[in-house]
């Protein structure tokens, strides 16, 4: 049995496929599968036990990147050809079986519309595999014994970014003596090149409780170190999504977002959001002379509406528990 699983190129969206990838291993334990994504997401691939090839698709020119794919993968024949990008190519290949993203629901979140792609319902839901590397290195990052609240301050558009201070505020009164995660560590995470947002955070939370691993993991470590944490608080984001997909109990911030889309996934998951919905906000955001925004429209959130938010959570879901 031979599959190719077209995935995307954010890690966010990357994610959110992986229900659809385990449904079919779950079916095929001895499938070989080949997975074709952006050179982000490889490493989340990587460690799926079934698959002997990833397949980096750096964006090129004039879909050059499509024909590289084009390449490695015509002249095989497949079983079973699942493509969340809606692409040309996956409906010309040889393949038994073809299950292609046609069309984007606006009120269906992206997991229901990943299992309406496979005809799986309900969905299955997203998850992660790591390989022996990941968990070493998330067990040196986030020793063990240690109750920790991860935060993730940045995102990939500054639209959707909270601000620092207010990660800075809402850690401190989660982790203060009458707090519901007293006394905790927390470990700010963050991707090369977004220091200059999660610094200042990291920099204003107390030096003996603060754990930084900012630009110091890749995605898949990350996610093993999130595995290893009691709660998570973070943007609409990439890390986000890998919160959730590890079981952290995880709460997604959003503003110029789309939460019925886009909330991190599961019962052990929620959301908090601006007054404003998306549409307000980028209707009345300030935009430099190139035409983009440039500054955070979350400000209208308030620490206190996120950390009321969080204690719902934390109740529901009795997420003062381990350290793994």
């Amino acid at each position: 049995m031979k599959i190719l699983f077209i995935s995307a190129t954010n890690l966010g969206d990357a994610i959110l496929t992986t229900g659809a990838l385990d449904h079919l291993l779950r079916q095929y334990p001895d499938a070989d599968v080949t997975v074709a994504c952006g050179p982000l997401v490889t490493g989340i691939f990587a460690a799926v036990p079934n698959v002997s090839n990833v397949i980096s698709m750096k964006k090129e020119r004039f879909a050059g990147h499509w024909r590289l794919l084009a390449r490695a993968t015509a002249l095989q024949k497949w079983d079973i050809v699942v493509d969340m990008r809606n692409s040309p190519l996956s409906r010309v290949l040889h393949t038994k079986k073809r299950y292609i993203w046609s069309r984007q629901s606006k009120s269906l979140h992206k997991v229901e519309q990943v299992g309406n792609v496979i005809g799986v319902s309900p969905p299955p839901a997203p998850r992660l595999w790591f390989d022996d590397a990941s968990v070493a290195a998330a067990q040196k990052l986030i020793p063990d014994g240690l109750t920790v609240l991860a935060i993730a301050p940045a995102a990939r558009w500054p639209g959707k970014t909270w601000p620092g201070e207010n990660f800075a505020a809402l850690a401190l009164k989660l982790t203060a003596a009458d707090g519901p995660l007293a006394g905790a560590h927390i470990a700010v995470f963050a991707a090369p090149g977004e220091e200059p947002i999660a610094l200042p955070v990291l920099q204003a939370l107390p030096e003996d409780r603060r754990i930084d691993l900012i630009a110091k993991t890749s995605p898949l470590e990350a996610a093993a170190a999130l595995r290893r944490c009691a709660f998570y608080v973070g943007n609409d984001s990439g890390l986000t999504h890998a919160a959730a997909a590890v079981g952290t109990v995880t709460l997604g911030l959003f503003g110029p977002g789309y939460p019925a889309l886009y909330r991190p996934w599961g019962m052990h998951a929620a959301y908090v959001a601006t007054p404003e919905d998306a549409e307000d906000l980028l209707a009345n955001a300030p935009v430099n002379e190139d035409g983009k925004v440039r500054v955070s429209l979350m400000g209208s959130l308030t620490v206190d509406a996120a950390y009321e938010a969080a204690l719902r959570l934390i109740e529901r879901t009795d997420a003062i528990k381990r350290p793994a």
